[in-house]
């Protein structure tokens, strides 16, 4: 594989100005930007620059509005809601966020809902937002069918990611984010389009067969991780973040997307509590025990903990070299 070195500054530089050519302001343009490289810089590959195609094909068909301004409701002192008005979601989180963590500060507990808004990105980057000030915090996005209930063969899931982020002080969060599918759809396109197998039990392909071809997985369905014990948890995804919000469910998703290639209208529930109101003072000691037994453990890696020495690599990052060229088209 053919690859580029583009520095962090070059690659926000790229994708804000890719957005700016299609229908994004400044404000929007600049919020893609900051969760994409992020990404890039902590090794996310799949939600990184893989991304960008995505996002302008929404952009192009009219779906997502790029110049949109999410509006901030406090329903009760500890339930915010942002109406995205047809954003993409980094735009609305950056809208809500602030109001969530000062929410949890002083009350102990809050919960923040985003309706109208295009997910398309990694989820630890609200909830590490979160332990970064003091709070625990869960966040969860459904999406588009592409992931069978246990016992079946038929897509009805999206690959429902959840999220969680518990604060360290002095240290940096344990944070986790991962698909309720045995793999992340991003994955799955990118193994195909490098050429490599994924493990047996990934996926099956349109005939219901079992496969490790990532690319007949993509044309099938991918199987929940853990059998019927993910795939409860992909269920408790729909009902948080589109029952719980009123949002739409993946089904309804896909039934009224407009198959442009570009994340369908949908909902996130954020979730923070402090630990400093619910737990008292001295839960950083505490918990550290804990993290330290783990840390004592053979084989044992804290989750984020890769993704936190990647971003102290401050140098270039390698860029597929066909996907930046795609990228650099679509500046037009």
């Amino acid at each position: 594989m053919s690859t580029v070195d583009l520095t962090l500054d070059e690659i926000s530089a790229l994708i804000i100005r890719v957005m700016l050519a299609n229908g994004c302001d400044d404000e929007n343009a600049s919020a893609l930007a900051d969760i994409m490289t992020r990404a890039e810089r902590d090794g996310s590959h799949s939600h990184g620059l893989f991304r960008v195609p995505g996002y302008v094909k929404a952009l192009r068909s009219g779906k997502v509005n790029g110049k949109a301004k999410p509006t901030v409701t406090k329903i009760t002192p500890a339930v915010i809601q942002v109406d995205g008005h047809g954003c993409f979601a980094p735009i609305a989180q950056a809208a809500g966020l602030p109001v969530l963590a000062e929410a949890a500060k002083e009350i102990g507990i809050g919960a923040l809902s985003l309706i109208g808004v295009h997910h398309f990105a990694s989820l630890w980057p609200e909830t590490e937002y979160l332990a970064d000030r003091g709070l625990v915090g869960i966040a969860c996005t459904a999406y588009m069918p592409a992931v069978a209930p246990a016992g079946s063969t038929t897509a009805l899931f999206g690959t429902n990611p959840i999220s969680f982020a518990w604060p360290r002080p002095g240290s940096t969060p344990v944070v986790y984010d991962m698909a309720t599918a045995s793999m992340a759809m991003g994955d799955i396109q990118i193994a195909a389009r490098d050429g490599r197998t994924v493990p047996a039990g990934t996926g099956l392909d349109q005939d219901g067969n079992p496969t490790t071809d990532p690319a007949k997985i993509a044309k099938g369905v991918l199987l929940p991780f853990g059998g019927y014990k993910g795939s409860a948890i992909s269920m408790m995804v729909e009902l948080l973040a589109a029952g719980l919000t009123g949002e739409q469910f993946s089904f309804e998703a896909k039934e009224n997307d407009n198959g442009d290639g570009g994340p369908a209208r949908g909902g996130e529930m954020i979730l923070a509590m402090s630990p400093d109101i619910i737990a008292g003072p001295d839960w950083p000691e505490h918990v550290e025990g804990f993290v330290a037994k783990l840390n004592e453990m053979d084989g044992v890696r804290l989750p984020g903990a890769r993704r936190h020495k990647n971003r102290l690599d401050t140098g270039a990052r390698a860029v597929n070299a066909a996907l930046l060229e795609t990228i650099e088209g679509l500046v037009t």
